[in-house]
C-alpha cells in the first residue's frame, strides 16, 4: 500500500482523507517537516529561479518516498512544476485535488444579493507529463 507525501499549504479534509484511503489505498499520510512546510508556504515572489530554493524539499522526498508512493503537490505554479517533474523522475505518482464549486445566491427583501461559494472535494487527479 502506498504512502502519500503532502506538499501543499493546507490540511487535508476528512473527505480527502477518505478518498485517498478508499480509492488510492493510501496507508500513511506524511506531512512536510515544519521547516520545509515553512519553506513551501512562503516561496519568495522575487526569486528569479526556484531550483536551488526547492532543493531541501526535493532531498526530503528522495530520502523518504519510495517508487509508487503518491505526492500531493499544490502551491506556487513554478514550484509545483519543478516538484511534479522531480516526482516523476523518482517514479512517484504526483497528484492534485479537484473541487466542485457551488455558488449559492440569496436575495434579501431589500433587493441585496449575497453570494456564497462552497468548494467540495471531488477527486485526486494524476498530473500529466
Amino acid at each position: 500500500m502506498p504512502n502519500i507525501y503532502l506538499i501543499f499549504s493546507h490540511k487535508l479534509t476528512s473527505e480527502q482523507e477518505k478518498d485517498l484511503r478508499q480509492n488510492w489505498q493510501v496507508e500513511k499520510f506524511i506531512a512536510l517537516p515544519e521547516h520545509l512546510q515553512e519553506l513551501w508556504s512562503n516561496i519568495p515572489p522575487d526569486l528569479p529561479e526556484l531550483n536551488c530554493y526547492l532543493e531541501p524539499i526535493k532531498h526530503w522526498l528522495k530520502e523518504n518516498a519510495r517508487s509508487g508512493d503518491l505526492v500531493l503537490i499544490q502551491g506556487d505554479f513554478g514550484a509545483v512544476y519543478i516538484v511534479v517533474n522531480y516526482a516523476f523522475k523518482l517514479r512517484l505518482i504526483p497528484v492534485y485535488a479537484t473541487t466542485e464549486r457551488l455558488i449559492k445566491k440569496e436575495v434579501s427583501s431589500k433587493g441585496e444579493v449575497a453570494l456564497s461559494r462552497i468548494f467540495r472535494h471531488k477527486i485526486f487527479r494524476v498530473y500529466g507529463r
